[in-house]
């Protein structure tokens, strides 16, 4: 509700005229008074821009809303359509509502991330090069390696592409340009099991199941709920054992 309450009353500054639908207000910038009003005002429109219409789907009244942020910033309390208690009441209870429908909504996405991917692991397991471990964890080799073997405690150095079923990529340390290192044990159930599986010098394609993933509620924005996760799997290095 803050984050609504915060967004109502900063987005509002976006307007210059008292029709925000017209297309009227200053043609230039003038003063240094004129260029910081334009500025506040076109950063917290962005922002209201984001949350409400880009991510949420939710148009305004923009003559409601320039009201009731020139009431307020005014402080013309004898024209208040509404009391501090009203406000706050239907903030609320818009945010509330906001939330059931994204929760309805990435309950739906869920179910059918977990549809597919079932689907996917059952038919990819018949692959040929492909490994299925009794977690659940698939793999195929690419290049078998000739290191030491990761342990618990080990700290490792990879690199790596993950991808989603529908071939969207979601994180590369190989487009960053720098390889991760991480404790073996610090990372989702499927990296654990897989680099154990892996030696120093090898690559590898992973298929991790969501149960061995980020589980149904993923990790947004970028992994949805109940996503199969596509691992391309370099092990360059075991660096140490993780301190205690």
């Amino acid at each position: 509700m803050k984050k609504l309450l915060a967004l109502g009353m900063a987005a509002a500054l976006l307007a210059g005229c008292n029709d925000l639908g017209a297309k009227s207000g200053k043609t230039s910038l003038v003063t240094e008074k004129d260029k910081y009003s334009y500025a506040l005002g076109a950063n917290f429109g962005s922002q209201a821009h984001y949350q409400l219409v880009t991510r949420d789907s939710v148009a305004l009244d923009l003559d409601a809303f320039y009201q009731g942020f020139k009431e307020r910033y005014l402080a013309d309390s004898a024209n208040y359509l509404m009391n501090d208690s009203l406000v706050y009441a239907t903030l609320n209870a818009f945010s509330q509502d906001l939330q059931k429908k994204k929760m309805e909504k990435d309950s739906i996405a869920s179910a059918k991330n977990l549809a597919e991917q079932e689907e996917f692991l059952a038919k990819n397991k018949t692959a040929e090069g492909v490994i299925t471990t009794e977690s659940g964890l698939q793999y195929k080799v690419i290049t078998e390696g000739n290191g030491a073997i990761p342990t618990d405690s080990s700290i490792v150095s990879v690199h790596y592409t993950g991808t989603l079923l529908n071939g969207k990529e979601f994180d590369s340390s190989v487009k960053r340009g720098q390889p991760a290192e991480f404790p073996v044990g610090a990372v989702i159930p499927g990296w654990t099991e897989l680099l154990k599986l892996m030696k120093v010098g090898g690559k590898v394609q992973a298929w991790i199941p969501s149960a061995l993933g980020y589980g149904p509620s993923g990790r947004q924005p970028m992994i949805p709920g109940n996503s199969l996760l596509i691992f391309e799997v370099e092990l360059l290095e075991i660096k140490a054992p993780a301190a205690k």
